[in-house]
């Protein structure tokens, strides 16, 4: 266990009993924890696995390559309208947690071996905006563009 992640949880005014135990199931699945992008977050072999997340209205484990994790159960959704890769196991109660904590367990488990096989999720296609090329890449952020200009002389 982390001090670091102990401090966070013990400060924690909201969801602290939800993400005590997220971070238990965490553990349990032999990851190493530290605090990272300011939120309990865990590993396995220096790559990132999940990341417990507090909100206004639930608490959430995230897992970072969540688009390639089986989810046979369906608990986890997308984090947002325009997210890729990136899944949410959300919860409002302790009781919810224990509920799927088996699933929650798979996903883990699968989540390693993604990082582990060295899976990454499709590249998007490149977008045609007539004779502009943009190409699009993560979750909405353009990486790269490349633009191409037909002129035409009259």
């Amino acid at each position: 266990m982390n001090s670091k992640v102990d401090e966070f949880l013990n400060r924690a005014a909201k969801w602290q009993p939800e993400m005590k135990k997220l971070r238990e199931i965490a553990l349990s699945c032999g990851l190493t924890e530290e605090i990272k992008w300011g939120k309990p977050s865990y590993t396995a072999e220096g790559k990132n696995i999940v990341v417990i997340q507090g909100f206004k209205a639930y608490s959430a484990l995230l897992f970072i390559k969540g688009y390639l994790v089986s989810d046979p159960k369906h608990i986890l959704v997308k984090t947002g309208e325009n997210t890729v890769v990136g899944r949410q196991a959300r919860f409002t109660d302790v009781k919810d947690i224990v509920k799927v904590e088996s699933a929650l367990k798979a996903c883990i488990k699968d989540a390693i071996d993604v990082e582990k096989t060295g899976k990454t999720p499709p590249a998007k296609k490149k977008a045609s905006l007539g004779s502009k090329t943009v190409s699009r890449v993560g979750s909405g952020s353009t990486k790269s563009s490349k633009t191409k200009y037909s002129q035409r002389k009259a």
